[in-house]
């Protein structure tokens, strides 16, 4: 049941306000349950007293009269002795008196209607051996009739030895309302009072907690946009918290290092680059040199003067040389694009134009060309624009195999917002899922002659405009290049 239950992860932001939240509702319940306890505790200690008291002066008035009679202090006398003055001790006290023998028989109340009762009450067993075997030789009994509580109280009466001689009764004494009545009143102005303290502290803690966190958000903001291709920007020291400015300084340092660490990195990746691109410029030269060498060699063994054919083997042999030689001068051309790449010199023109007569030098029928608008005006090198189109159209056209009946090389041309769009699709044998992730890089062909340099150099001259190249591809189905560059007004 719980196995896809999964905690909510909040923002530090609203960790700490959840957390002074419960801080806040955790303190005031205690506090409202120790004053709750407080007040019972009182209330319990101050009718324990008052019962205490009216018992004091209750015995007080008794032992007062026990110790002026001459008579016997028997069951029977007691009877007498209280006969008239129990009235009068209740009614200074305010309390209901009786006065049991020590076997819980009663023997005098003050309770007026006491002799028409037919069956005198008793002080049940238990109650009597809580008395007895109590230190101070007392017993309060406490119950609750209709949500009143009531106590009662018994307690030995002695003589003057100190010797039992009966059970002093002030019975159902009710429980003083005083301070119940208070706590009842205290919970409400503690409750309006708190409810007015628990919004403040809301709105505190809200506070105080975007307050401790908006260095973090500032910090987690700046860490975003850190990236090893541009120069990043250093955090000032402005939070007033410790253990933020110690994660800013860690920031701040760390910059210094990407920065050193991307400036060594970019400089190792042109090394890299050129040490492999002198490798590849002369492997290709020595693919023709060997030829080449071996022609000589050949020309030279065979030479004959006197040959009637000397003029026609000459001439083959300085074709032979003349192919290689272009061959090489391909290479140092292809080298030379690419290590020089020439300054932009921007013009304003139409790419629509420029497009299409770019399109005009190829010789295949099947390349067609469509534009949306017939002007797109852009302010950039004309050169370079060519050089785009003649490359991707150039790869679409050898893309398609020669056998291939059906061919078509669709050039499209459309505005979006700022930026003009050029796609040039193909019907050929599409892009293999291993040659996807290498094809803009320089020195990868699929093709038998060339360096594999072309799509390296444009991708160089599109990103120089904050442009985008991309392409979709799929097997036996065609390939589509899109160039995306920025409008750029003069």
């Amino acid at each position: 049941m719980f196995k896809n239950f999964k905690i909510p992860l909040f923002s530090l932001r609203i960790r700490i306000f959840l957390s002074m939240v419960v801080l806040i509702i955790a303190a005031s319940s205690l506090l409202i349950t120790i004053s709750i306890i407080q007040y019972k505790s009182v209330a319990k200690e101050y009718n324990q007293r008052r019962i205490e008291n009216k018992e004091y002066f209750v015995k007080k008035h008794i032992n007062f009269m026990l110790s002026n009679t001459s008579l016997p202090l028997t069951n029977e006398n007691i009877k007498l002795i209280f006969k008239d003055k129990i009235h009068e001790i209740s009614e200074i006290q305010n309390a209901e008196i009786q006065i049991y023998s020590l076997d819980g028989k009663l023997l005098k109340s003050s309770k007026e209607a006491f002799s028409v009762e037919p069956q005198s009450p008793t002080i049940q067993k238990f109650i009597l051996r809580l008395v007895l075997s109590s230190i101070d030789k007392r017993y309060v009994d406490i119950k609750t009739v209709n949500n009143q509580k009531y106590r009662s109280s018994y307690s030995l009466i002695k003589n003057k030895k100190f010797k039992p001689i009966g059970v002093l009764l002030l019975p159902n004494i009710p429980d003083d309302g005083y301070y119940e009545k208070e706590l009842n009143s205290f919970l409400i102005h503690l409750a309006q009072v708190y409810a007015f303290m628990i919004a403040v502290a809301f709105a505190l803690a809200y506070f105080l907690s975007s307050f401790i966190t908006k260095p973090i958000n500032d910090f987690a903001e700046k860490l975003s946009v850190t990236s090893l291709n541009h120069k990043n920007e250093k955090i000032p020291f402005s939070a007033r918290i410790k253990e933020i400015n110690m994660l800013i300084h860690a920031y701040n340092r760390m910059t210094d290092e990407l920065e050193r660490n991307a400036i060594k990195l970019a400089q190792n990746e042109r090394d890299l680059a050129w040490r492999e691109m002198a490798k590849q410029v002369a492997h290709e030269i020595k693919n023709p040199l060997t030829p080449m060498r071996l022609t000589v060699q050949s020309f030279q063994r065979r030479f004959n003067p006197d040959d009637s054919d000397i003029k026609e083997k000459l001439n083959d042999f300085s074709e032979s040389l003349i192919q290689q030689i272009d061959t090489m001068s391909t290479v140092a051309s292809a080298f030379s694009n690419f290590a020089s790449m020439p300054v932009q010199h921007n013009e304003v023109l139409n790419v629509v134009e420029v497009v299409e007569l770019t399109l005009d030098i190829f010789n295949e029928d099947y390349i067609v060309f469509e534009s949306e608008e017939k002007e797109i005006i852009s302010n950039m090198d004309r050169t370079q624009l060519i050089r785009i189109i003649t490359n991707l159209v150039k790869n679409a056209t050898q893309a398609i195999p020669e056998e291939q009946e059906e061919k078509l090389v669709l050039v499209t041309l459309k505005r979006r917002a700022n930026e003009v769009i050029i796609a040039i699709k193909d019907n050929g044998t599409g892009v293999l899922p291993q040659h996807i992730n290498t094809i803009f890089e320089y020195k990868f062909t699929t093709k038998n002659s060339g360096m594999g340099l072309g799509l390296g150099i444009i991708k160089n001259i599109i990103e120089s405009y904050n442009g985008t190249i991309t392409f979709e591809t799929e097997i036996k189905k065609g390939t589509t290049f899109t160039v995306t560059l920025p409008i750029i007004n003069s």
